[in-house]
This record gives C-alpha cells, structure tokens and sequence, in this order.
C-alpha cells in the first residue's frame, strides 16, 4: 500500500481488496515511524479517522461507487476541518477551531477520503518555509537541513516522504508550486476561483474570497489530481484538445529579466524540452502576445501584499490603498489577464521553472533580507517571485512537474502554465512531460 496512489487505494478498496481501515492504520503506522524528524504532520486526528475509515467500509459494502473510497491523506493546516485547529501558525489564534468542515474537506469526504490531520505551515502562510511558533519546523525529507518550501511545506513533506498519497494546499505566492518544487511532487495552482476557498478562511474571517488565492491538489501521481480537482471544483471544466505531445504548443521560458536561474534546473528542463520536440511538440522560445515579465512582476508584488496585509497586518506592511488605488491595481490585473487569453490563442503552454533555487537551507532571516545562491553567486531571495508570479496575478492554472536529482539528492519542478480554466490541459501535458523527465 506504500507505494499505491491514492486512485490504485480508491479500487483496492472499492473491490474490497482492501479495507478502508487498513489503509488508515497503514498511513498511521508510516507517519508514525517516519515523521519525527520530518515535522509534517502537526494536527493528528486518527481515532476519528479510523471511525471515518469504518464508515467508508460500510458505504462500500452497501453498493456506494466512491471516487476516493479509503484514500487517507491529510490537508494542509489552513483549511477548514470541523473541530480541528486552523489557526495559520500564528500564535495569537492557536486556540481557534474551524466550526464545521470547509467545502473542500466535506467534498473529500463525500467522495470516500479519510483525514488522518493537518500538515505545517509558515506564520499566515507567508514563507517559502513552513516554521511557526505553534508547530515548530518542518523538513525537507531529501534533506532534514533544508527547507520543504512554504506555505504548503508539511504537504509536500508528507508526500515526498510516502506517508500519504494525497494532499490539499493552498497558493498566492508560490505556496502549492514552491514545496512541490523542494520536494519533488506534483502540485496544481488551479485558476482562480475554481476550487471554492470558502473551505480555506482566514482564522475567524467568513467574507469574500481574497485576490489571487486559491486552493489546489498535490499528489506523487498527477492522475489523483485530476480526480480531486474534479470532486472539488465549482465549475465543469474543458478537457484537453491534446492527446499527447505530437502537435502540442509550448512555450519555453528559462530566463527572466528580474530573477536567475540555476543552470542545473536550466540543463534538466532542456532535455525534457528536446524529448519534447523528439515527440512532436513545438517548442517556441519568443512570443509577440507574451506580457512584460518585468512590468508583471512589478504589479503582482503590490497586489499581494496589500492582500496579505489586510488580513494579518505587520508594522511594515504597505498602505492599504483608497477605493480608487484599489480598482486601478485590479484594472492592471485584468489587461494583463486579456494578455495571456491572447497568447493562449496560439500556445498550449508555457513551460518555465516554478524558482531558480532549489531547496535551502532553514534561516531565520527575514525575506526581504534573504540571499539564496545561484549558479555560484549569492543572489537576493525577493526576485525568485518572479518564476511564479505570471500564473498568479494572471489566475492561470499552473501545474509543477518535478525532475528528480537537480541538485545532489535535492529535486527541482518545472511549471507547466495554461489558459484560464484549462487545468486538466496543464495535468495532460504534465503529466506527458513528466514522463520524460
């Protein structure tokens, strides 16, 4: 069952090959004898997990069809699990308890998963680490020194380490792309507003849905995310026009005007690029529709820490514009979504780096302060939002496909960015890619 994905455990089960129950104390057992050192699992909730294990058995029994039948998984700490902590790792909110089941939770468990926890977080999620005073830290299972990324570090570890085959997290700045990155999983920043985030509050909050968040799947197998995409998105989206690589459109963005990039990470997803072609791809490496990276970034950056800022504000943080600014910054966005509707006319994907870094090491410098090195340099950290930032502000779907062994033990991902809504087509192509990778 180890190395089953979460669809080879839904037919196990669904057979009754398998008991939901064993699959629930076999994921008990494996986070048991492997988190201690990792730090991933911070919120355990197994006793209500093997009750809802036995439920599933008798939902099978009684001729239920369950997608998930008897997956076990975990979510990352953020989102909503009635009765369980979700309090972002911010200290002040450590006692709060989500009310109910988010909607994402409940779809899951419609569908046959059992919860076993939650996984770690950065403080209000705003860290490519995943440390916070509540928890403590997470590690990288490649490597216990480093970073698992953030803010969906404790999922990824879990994945990455075999304990789970499935996950939930959260992304604005990177949190979904950047763990699947660090520790080589499949990680998938749906579009905007597909995945409700009703399921995913701000401690306390229940209004509106903040700019540029969403929620999304990660997984070993990018064939599980398309199925939990599906069970927890609002809206029924187009499946690929591709069936495979011949014909396919891809755009190949391995540099950027603000942020290096490894030549390692550069060296990988060139092969993958050549085998691509080998299989009948196109791979473009300029496009007349492709938006000002630079200029983009520079939008992004504001626009996410307003929205940060008005729901965990520091000392530092920006002013919080006037209606006005409020509506010129959203304006910005939207040209710059048209612009990539445009270029989506005639590319099927952009293919880029989710970062120019892999992995590094745990530090308690601040992020405007970080340095990272690349290719040899010490380089500032703040710039690596660059990689990730055109699926964000643009809510396009993007999908990070991990190359194993980049750097030493160390993984690194590549992104593949699709059309608004097209996010079973960034899961086709990447699933394609990785097959080459």
């Amino acid at each position: 069952m180890e190395d089953w994905s979460a669809l080879q455990t839904a037919q196990a089960v669904r057979t009754r090959a398998v008991s939901a129950r064993a699959v629930a104390e076999a994921a008990i057992a494996r986070i048991e004898a492997r988190d201690g050192p990792i730090h991933a699992v911070v919120v355990r909730d197994f006793e209500r997990a093997l009750t809802e294990a036995d439920a599933v058995d008798a939902r099978v029994k009684a001729g239920d069809d369950l997608p998930l039948a008897g997956v076990a998984m975990t979510m990352k700490e953020s989102f909503a699990v009635g009765g369980l902590p979700a309090c972002w790792g911010i200290e002040a909110l450590r006692d709060w308890r989500a009310p109910h089941d988010g909607a994402t939770a409940r779809a899951l468990k419609a569908a046959g998963a059992v919860i076993l926890g939650k996984t770690n977080v950065p403080v209000a999620l705003a860290d490519w680490q995943s440390d916070n005073p509540v928890y403590g830290r997470t590690s990288n299972p490649h490597d216990l020194a480093r970073s698992p990324g953030g803010s969906s570090g404790g999922s990824a570890a879990a994945l990455a380490s075999g304990m789970v085959p499935l996950e939930f997290g959260s992304d604005i700045g990177g949190s979904i792309r950047i763990p699947a990155h660090f520790c080589g999983v499949f990680g998938l920043k749906t579009t905007y507003g597909v995945i409700p985030l009703h399921g995913h509050p701000f401690p306390g909050a229940d209004g509106a849905p903040p700019v540029l968040s969403v929620a999304g799947p990660m997984a070993r197998d990018p064939a599980d995310l398309a199925v939990a995409l599906d069970l927890t998105s609002e809206v029924i989206l187009p499946r690929p026009r591709l069936t495979g690589l011949k014909g396919a459109r891809l755009l190949a963005l391995t540099g950027h005007p603000l942020a290096p990039c490894d030549s390692a990470i550069v060296a990988r997803m060139e092969e993958v690029l050549a085998r691509a072609e080998a299989e009948g791809a196109t791979v473009l490496r300029t496009h007349a529709d492709l938006p000002d990276l630079a200029r983009l970034q520079r939008d992004y950056m504001p626009l996410l820490l307003v929205q940060l800022a008005v729901r965990n504000p520091a000392p530092d943080a920006p002013p919080v514009p006037d209606l006005r600014g409020w509506i010129a910054m959203l304006d910005r966005q939207a040209r710059t979504q048209r612009a990539f509707d445009r270029l989506f006319e005639s590319v099927d994907a952009i293919i880029m780096p989710v970062a120019g870094i892999t992995a590094f090491e745990h530090t308690q410098v601040e992020m405007r302060e970080r340095m990272v090195v690349v290719n040899g340099r010490l380089e500032p950290f703040a710039p690596q939002f660059s990689w990730i930032s055109p699926a964000t502000y643009a809510n396009l779907p993007s999908l990070a496909v991990p190359m194993h062994r980049v750097d030493g033990p160390l993984p690194a991902a590549f992104q593949v960015v699709c059309k608004r809504f097209h996010d079973h087509t960034a899961l086709a192509i990447g699933g394609w890619l990785a097959e080459l990778a």
